[in-house]
Parts: C-alpha cells; sequence; structure tokens
C-alpha cells in the first residue's frame, strides 16, 4: 500500500468513514432532518448487519473548525472506494445532511476488536 508505514510488525487496515455536517444541513426543515437521520440510522444498522461497518457511533466534543467530525466508522472490506461507495448511498448523504470521507487506517495487527461483530457472526 502506498504510504504504508515501514515497520517491524505486522499491521491490520481498515477503512475510517468520517461523517461531517453537509451542504444542505441547515437549511432543511426540521422534520426532514429528523426523516433523514432516522434513514441514516437504518441505513448503518444494515451495514452493520451485513459486517461491511464493525463499528459507528457519533462523536462530540468542541469544534476546533466550522465543520467538526460528528460521526466515526471503521469498516474492513479491504476497498476504501468500496466502503465509500455504499456510505454516498446513505440516504442523509445523498440529500445533503451529511458528508461522508473515508480513509485508510493502519494499527498494530491483533489491537483491535469487535466483540459485537463476533456475538451477531
Amino acid at each position: 500500500m502506498a504510504g504504508a508505514p515501514r515497520v517491524d510488525f505486522a499491521l491490520d487496515t481498515y477503512e475510517c468513514i468520517v461523517l461531517y455536517p453537509g451542504p444542505s444541513g441547515r437549511a432543511l426543515p426540521e422534520e426532514t432532518v429528523q426523516r433523514l437521520q432516522a434513514e441514516h440510522l437504518r441505513h448503518m444498522g444494515a451495514l452493520q448487519r451485513r459486517g461491511v461497518i464493525l463499528v459507528a457511533g457519533s462523536v462530540a466534543g468542541p469544534a476546533r473548525e466550522p465543520d467538526p467530525p460528528i460521526g466515526f466508522g471503521l469498516a474492513r472490506t479491504g476497498s476504501v472506494d468500496d466502503v465509500r461507495s455504499v456510505m454516498e448511498a446513505d440516504p442523509a448523504v445523498q440529500a445533503g445532511l451529511y458528508r461522508v470521507d473515508v480513509l485508510t487506517f493502519l494499527c498494530p495487527a491483533g489491537s483491535l476488536e469487535f466483540p459485537l461483530v463476533k456475538a451477531q457472526s
């Protein structure tokens, strides 16, 4: 993988999903926002049940930029493009309530476990 650090131990590779406020979010009526948020949760739940998303949730903290991240997740499909594609199919992303970025995340092999994924298998 281009840009991967050279280390003397094995690395696990994940796709890191970062969700931001979208360009249309502030202009949407509150009832539309509520509906899109519910559709987003259903979409994410379906991706988790299919094993695409390993873990996902909201993030909060002091804003350090105009539109700080509001959600984070990890997938392990082997393809940033595939994860980006399923995330861009999210109704809330399509409507502009959210925007998504997908990056490669590397960590020491075996350092992360996902017990809820194991329990669903």
